[in-house]
């Protein structure tokens, strides 16, 4: 097992505060199948956290889920929740259209207050450490990561993956040097809430067109909309293609911004928040914008921790 000495001395050296809550936003290769959903989530409650929200689609390939906790407590939840997973799941064969790099693809520690900020680096580097003693090859990105992004370790997929760190190209920060294909590797981060957010676009649109879009709104494109990730899918079971994005600065870039984007060059049929956001995400949302099954209480941050009790 390798673990890099000085992220275990940064592990060890912080002391969580016991009061601060926290949240993790894990994501399972897993789409619509309810049995095994409930069964990661008992997972993640099991392990002391409190499920907020859930979030499948079947052609994504792909399960969202929003936790939260005291810190210090959200790594055992993530591992218990890594063990259901991948004794359930293979990545072989069509997992769905959303790229990965494991069967627990991501497993970011989220901060809502700057002064939070090394609780959650701390949680991270702990949960990295944790995921790598159960077997999990661990890849630290963002802050914790010197930048790294997510694409840069899912290019090429599983598969891909597992090449690349036999040859040396790539080396997991915890965890085994080797990747098992079948079960994909961990990435791992602290950082401050996001937005996931998809745009439905209207029937007679193309997945290129969705790609296009994409690549103008996305950071670096023509747009070049400030931390935006976007990509274009198709989504075959359910009859349509959208434009699926992260907005990493929301303050800066928010869902207004990106709809214009969009609208420009397209036209939309309806917004889909993946996951909970702030409240004044929710609120900033365009009303001549269709949201299905949106309801800005539960699907607050602030609202479901209302909801399920949890404070500070």
């Amino acid at each position: 097992m390798f673990r890099n000495t000085r992220r275990s001395s940064l592990e060890q050296r912080y002391s969580p505060l016991m009061t601060e809550i926290l949240l993790a936003i894990p994501n399972v290769s897993v789409g619509a199948e309810p049995a095994l959903v409930a069964a990661i989530t008992r997972a993640y409650e099991s392990g002391g956290a409190t499920v907020l929200d859930v979030h499948s689609d079947s052609d994504h390939g792909r399960t969202v889920h929003t936790l939260a906790g005291v810190a210090g407590t959200l790594s055992a939840a993530l591992v218990a929740g890594y063990r259901a997973a991948t004794g359930s799941v293979s990545l072989g064969g069509n997992r769905g259209v959303h790229p990965r790099a494991g069967v627990l693809d991501v497993a970011p520690i989220v901060f809502r207050r700057q002064d939070q900020r090394g609780l959650a680096c701390a949680e991270a580097l702990a949960t990295a450490g944790a995921l790598g003693r159960a077997g999990a090859p661990v890849f630290l990105y963002g802050i914790l990561g010197g930048g790294r992004t997510r694409a840069e370790v899912r290019r090429g997929g599983p598969q891909e993956l597992a090449s690349r760190v036999a040859s040396g190209e790539l080396l997991p920060d915890f965890g085994p040097r080797t990747v098992d294909p079948k079960v994909g590797a961990v990435l791992v981060a602290a950082r401050p809430p996001l937005v996931a957010f998809n745009l439905r676009l209207a029937g007679n649109e193309t997945l290129g067109a969705a790609k296009e879009t994409a690549a103008a709104i996305r950071e670096g494109g023509a747009a070049g909309l400030v931390g935006v990730r976007a990509l274009g899918l198709e989504l075959s079971a359910q009859g349509y293609v959208q434009v699926s994005m992260n907005l990493e600065s929301p303050d800066s870039v928010g869902i207004p911004e990106v709809v214009e984007a969009v609208a420009a060059r397209h036209a939309i049929v309806s917004g889909e928040l993946i996951g909970l956001a702030e409240r004044s995400v929710i609120d900033s949302i365009p009303s001549y914008l269709s949201m299905p099954g949106l309801d800005p209480d539960l699907h607050s941050i602030e609202g479901s921790l209302r909801f399920h009790g949890v404070t500070n």
